[in-house]
């Protein structure tokens, strides 16, 4: 029930803001529409203020809200206990990587909430491109981040923390925990360290089922999202190859390039092109 009044709400404020934004832009593309020489003056395009310029980026963002909702209904992944707020700012950084050119066409995206405790299941790996949930399950934290719940996070070396924010996988190789998955981190200052700080993606026997029921906690790894062994193998075979992950804190000091509607907007129009995606329902 709280769902469906959720839902409501929001389509409502999308209504809103999509009549609020459309009268203010009317005025700015009508001369464009019924002239287009009146475009052109001198040979020099009409220039376009900067409250003009924040009405297009209040229409990228309602545009892209409208997205990714609908994406978060459809794949149901309230019912898999991913909370909206992670699985928006997750597919905003998705499709502005994807617009930089950094991810391939998998359209695999994987999310981390630490704001959840290791007791519960809070890895999701998501298949976009036919809207699947291929994984759920245990993720460990860095030690010094947090007995059961993580709470602070580092980008330094020897801080043994987990480090929040966008990451592009890489590619696999054998260490000492086995199959192990390369990371990078993009946001500088949050996790640009990740790789030579040998924060990966491999799997740990703290990180399973048996040892949380065991102990009613994960345990903790160096900095690395070490996830259950016996599963760490398929989880890391489907998001290896440039994909994207991102872990989630809450932290609203956390700031991230990536974290832009319109730049998201523009990534998710570019990936419909080669590969397209099932549309979404969206209208302006």
């Amino acid at each position: 029930m709280r769902t469906n009044v959720r839902k409501k709400s929001i389509k409502e404020r999308w209504r809103y803001r999509r009549k609020k934004v459309g009268k203010r832009l009317l005025p700015l593309f009508a001369p464009l529409i019924l002239s287009p020489s009146a475009s052109m003056s001198a040979g020099k395009f009409v220039s376009i203020d900067k409250k003009a310029k924040a009405d297009v980026t209040a229409l990228s963002v309602v545009r892209f809200e409208q997205v990714s909702f609908d994406l978060y209904t459809q794949m149901n992944l309230g019912a898999e206990g991913l909370s909206y707020s992670a699985f928006n700012n997750a597919l905003m950084g998705y499709y502005g990587m994807y617009n930089e050119g950094r991810l391939s066409d998998k359209g695999i995206l994987t999310v981390v909430d630490f704001t959840k405790p290791s007791n519960e299941k809070r890895l999701w790996v998501l298949d976009l491109i036919n809207r699947e949930v291929l994984y759920n399950t245990y993720v460990a934290h860095g030690r010094n981040s947090g007995e059961v719940q993580a709470q602070e996070f580092s980008n330094e070396h020897k801080s043994f923390m987990s480090s929040v924010g966008f990451y592009v996988t890489d590619d696999i190789y054998h260490g000492k925990h086995g199959k192990s998955l390369r990371l990078d981190g993009l946001d500088e200052g949050y996790n640009s360290n990740a790789r030579d700080r040998s924060v990966v993606m491999h799997g740990a026997e703290y990180a399973t089922e048996d040892f949380m029921n065991k102990y009613g906690r994960l345990g903790r790894s160096l900095g690395c999202p070490a996830v259950p062994l016996g599963e760490h193998e398929s989880i890391i075979d489907s998001i290896t190859g440039k994909t994207a992950l991102y872990i989630h804190s809450g932290d609203e000091a956390y700031t991230s390039h990536y974290l832009d509607n319109a730049n998201a907007m523009a990534g998710y129009l570019a990936s419909t092109q080669p590969n397209p995606l099932p549309p979404a329902e969206f209208s302006i």
